[in-house]
């Protein structure tokens, strides 16, 4: 796989490739105290509902969903539009409130942002009690804002470290097995070197360079290194004094260190074609990586930087246009494609971890004793955006309006420091950008 398909796999299964449709949200217009709940209306009648068009399996997996609950009974009637995925997000933000759809979907982290301008509504009054609690604690995490919830997913994500076990068992490295015993930094730093001097090119590591890391990826993809080292990209709305820390600086001294050892990886097979042992990615590369390593392959949680091993979690959900006039239809339709059969269909079309209880306890790849369990176990501890302490390893990235100036300057920050500016300086740049933004726009506050 070369390394633009690999992108594109980042972005169709996980939603990930947000930086120019972000962009345009920044532009956005503020929130003002009118009410942006749904109107019930009749429970019946045609509701329209919008998609993104990723990857083929996963609009099919939706497609097939809207054509049962269409076929299972005759007072609703469900038309699905289906946008690509590279103008989704871009169509949403420039679409009037009341131009868009009774259902739609959108991308976790943009959610905020679609609230703030009156695009969505509370959905709690809308799906059944039983919808809301099979829902897994990260997905409802990412969805909630001042206790509320405005969104729900099919699926999550997570981070990991796969790793080449015949590789580390030849270079004499024990490995961790669990959130538990994962590495610390200068653990995970020492084995990276030890597998780099027994490596022929001294590359031992692939981070997911080929992209850069000015993009969402190095925000999704590096910010657990942030929290893993108690600090944040946001707290109560300041990025001063949490991002720029001397522990995170310290942290991220350590990120770019290991760029000696980094496979740029521009073809995108340095883990499966063995040139590298371990990497540096999420759940979406186990289909490739199973496939190339068979019993080899290992799931590794990400070193700890003091506060705990950290991941990231959020990925697209389902909401209610908060113009629609028929919430109680737009509840139904959420409801049956939140349900068992719906959303195994769909991850088992994109390998993702399930959004539900049910689901993810019978998921043969996430359940107890599965190939990735690891990534349930971290999202079975959600830390939220805020209380990101020991105790909790899966973070949601800031359910804030301001996401778009948050994402762009961290991850500006960090393609920086790795491509060897002084962290310190970097992050103390990042948070003032980031701080002078929510002043200039009255904190992004959401009434």
């Amino acid at each position: 796989m070369n390394a633009g398909s690999r992108r594109s796999v980042r972005t169709a299964c996980t939603a990930l490739a947000l930086v120019l449709p972000l962009a345009a949200l920044a532009a956005c217009g503020g929130g003002s105290d009118t009410d942006t709940s749904a109107e019930k209306g009749s429970g019946t009648g045609t509701i329209t509902v919008w998609a993104h068009q990723g990857v083929k399996a996963e609009a099919t997996a939706v497609q097939n969903a809207v054509k049962s609950f269409n076929s299972s009974q005759k007072e609703i009637k469900v038309k699905l539009t289906l946008i690509p995925d590279a103008d989704y997000t871009k169509t949403i933000t420039a679409t009037d409130a009341s131009k868009l759809p009774d259902v739609m979907e959108f991308d976790g982290p943009t959610m905020a942002n679609f609230v703030y301008n009156k695009k969505l509504s509370p959905i709690d009054d809308y799906v059944s009690v039983k919808t809301m609690a099979n829902a897994t604690d990260a997905i409802k995490a990412q969805g909630e804002i001042g206790g509320k919830h405005y969104g729900l997913g099919m699926f999550d994500s997570g981070l990991g470290i796969y790793g080449n076990k015949k590789l580390l068992d030849k270079a004499g490295i024990k490995y961790p097995t669990s959130v538990e015993d994962a590495w610390t930094a200068a653990e995970f730093t020492a084995a990276v070197k030890k597998l780099a001097a027994e490596d022929s090119d001294g590359k031992s590591l692939d981070l997911g360079e080929a992209g850069g890391f000015a993009n969402e990826w190095g925000t999704y993809g590096f910010a657990p290194i942030v929290w893993s080292a108690g600090g944040s990209l946001l707290t109560n709305g300041k990025a001063e004094g949490v991002l720029d820390t001397p522990e995170v600086a310290k942290a991220l001294k350590t990120f770019q260190g290991w760029k000696t050892y980094v496979d740029p990886n521009t073809d995108g097979n340095a883990f499966s074609k063995g040139r590298v042992a371990l990497t540096w990615v999420g759940h979406w590369m186990y289909p490739t990586y199973s496939k190339a390593l068979g019993d080899d392959l290992v799931v590794l949680p990400l070193p700890d930087f003091g506060n705990g091993t950290k991941t990231g979690q959020g990925s697209w959900q389902w909401g209610i246009g908060a113009s629609t006039k028929n919430g109680k239809a737009a509840g139904a339709f959420l409801d049956t494609l939140l349900n068992d059969a719906n959303v195994t269909a769909m991850t088992t079309a994109n390998g993702a971890p399930p959004g539900t209880l049910s689901v993810l306890a019978k998921s043969e790849l996430y359940k107890q004793g599965g190939p990735l369990q690891l990534f349930a176990d971290q999202l079975a501890k959600p830390c939220g955006d805020s209380q990101i302490d020991k105790s909790c390893v899966a973070v949601t990235r800031p359910v804030t309006a301001g996401y778009p100036t948050v994402t762009a300057k961290f991850s500006q920050a960090l393609s920086d420091i790795y491509g060897g500016a002084d962290p310190k300086t970097a992050l103390a740049k990042a948070a003032r950008a980031i701080d002078q933004d929510f002043s200039d726009n009255a904190g992004y506050q959401i009434p």
